[in-house]
């Protein structure tokens, strides 16, 4: 059983697309907060991703992960009625969470100046792509653009002369959202002061920014950040993937190099390298790390990936395997760690097991009080609770 969530009282309105916002409101939702997410009639886009690539609609197993613990309410918010219900949502919320663009939260009346001169206690948390100040500050974006591409990071993916690699989705996005997530905690706890909520804002291309600080921050101070090397070439070579016999990956992590290097070469059967000029200091296996790395794949491409982690764990080497998304979901370590969770079942869902959200509270892991809902699924009754009159 789970422990009641730290933000039990909370109530949050989100009014969301796709996924950095509502990743932000149901992080906050499984840590307790009530959220009521806003919706068309049409619903979110992301309920309808598989439809837009010829797909038939079913089960979205991401939109699940982004949007459970809500409940669903549709409002016209091009109507003045649908407006006023929205006002009557704010007036008894704490936090209010959009991704949507600025320029059509200020046609709806709800971007930040004029939600927050009618509601001063509210917490404001805005995701936008680029920022909302600058020329690009009406761009469109989704993660790969202002995540991904303007801010460096898939450059710091993709070799020199080589094209960027494909792309996961939801990664920047998650980042993005639980950085936002972070700044309405801090602003709640301001609020407890001072009684007045704030405009809590990031966006998609400052939070990549920040995710490739190191090189970032390195061109600033030297003009260059180096390139990004292949792995035959990797600036460590205790510090890089290698290739078993079974096709599958582990990674060595010995950063401190002089340290480790003793209990490697013992590990791996080559005691002899200890005399070796090539490799037996750390700026020898840099400087000659293309040779080293070849003498390392052969090693390691004569076992399995389980045999090589048992002589590894004795011989106190530090490594980890690179996990398939079969062998994460069944990880002894992932479950008991409480990496997953399990959603309850609705009325036109099964109970399933998710991804939870990457913290705990108490050492408890938390509680899905309600599976994803279905658009609109709870506007009744949200209507009747705060006498909401567009949608009856």
């Amino acid at each position: 059983m789970g422990v009641a969530g730290p933000l039990e009282g909370i109530r949050v309105v989100e009014l969301g697309v796709w996924i950095a916002g509502p990743a932000a409101a149901a992080m906050l939702a499984d840590w307790g907060a009530e959220v009521i997410k806003v919706e068309t009639a049409k619903g979110d886009p992301q309920r309808h991703v598989l439809a837009q690539v010829g797909l038939p609609d079913k089960r979205l197993p991401p939109f699940e992960v982004d949007n459970r613990g809500k409940r669903s309410v549709v409002l016209d918010l091009k109507t003045e009625a649908g407006r006023s219900d929205m006002d009557l949502l704010l007036a008894n919320a704490d936090v209010f969470i959009t991704n949507v663009r600025r320029g059509s939260l200020a046609g709806l009346g709800l971007d930040p100046d004029s939600l927050r001169s009618r509601f001063p206690k509210l917490v404001y948390g805005l995701v936008t792509g680029y920022g909302s100040t600058g020329p690009d500050a009406d761009r469109a974006a989704y993660d790969v653009a202002g995540f991904w591409a303007r801010s460096g990071v898939a450059n710091a993916f993709t070799q020199t002369g080589g094209a960027p690699p494909a792309l996961p989705p939801s990664y920047g996005d998650h980042i993005t959202a639980t950085s936002l997530v972070a700044g309405i905690n801090a602003a709640l706890v301001a609020r407890s002061s001072t009684g007045q909520g704030r405009l809590v804002e990031t966006s998609l291309l400052r939070a990549g920014m920040y995710c490739v600080a190191a090189d970032l921050s390195t061109h600033l101070q030297n003009g260059s950040s180096g390139r990004t090397l292949g792995r035959h070439e990797a600036g460590s070579p205790l510090m890089n993937s290698y290739r078993c016999s079974d096709d599958s990956f582990l990674w060595l992590i010995l950063l401190e190099s002089d340290r480790h290097w003793p209990k490697l070469i013992q590990a791996i059967g080559r005691p002899e390298l200890d005399d070796d000029d090539r490799f037996n200091t750390a700026f020898a296996r840099f400087k000659n790390r293309r040779e080293l790395i070849a003498l390392l794949d052969e090693v390691f491409a004569s076992r399995t990936r389980d045999e090589w982690g048992d002589i590894l764990d004795q011989h106190d080497v530090w490594w980890a395997g690179q996990a398939t998304a079969g062998e994460v979901i069944t990880d002894p370590q992932v479950i008991a760690a409480n990496g997953l969770v399990e959603l309850p079942a609705s009325e036109s869902l099964d109970a399933a097991t998710s991804i939870a959200t990457p913290v705990d509270f108490d050492g408890q892991p938390i509680t899905v009080r309600r599976a994803s809902p279905q658009v609109g699924e709870h506007t009744a009754e949200v209507a009747a609770e705060f006498g909401l009159e567009s949608t009856q």
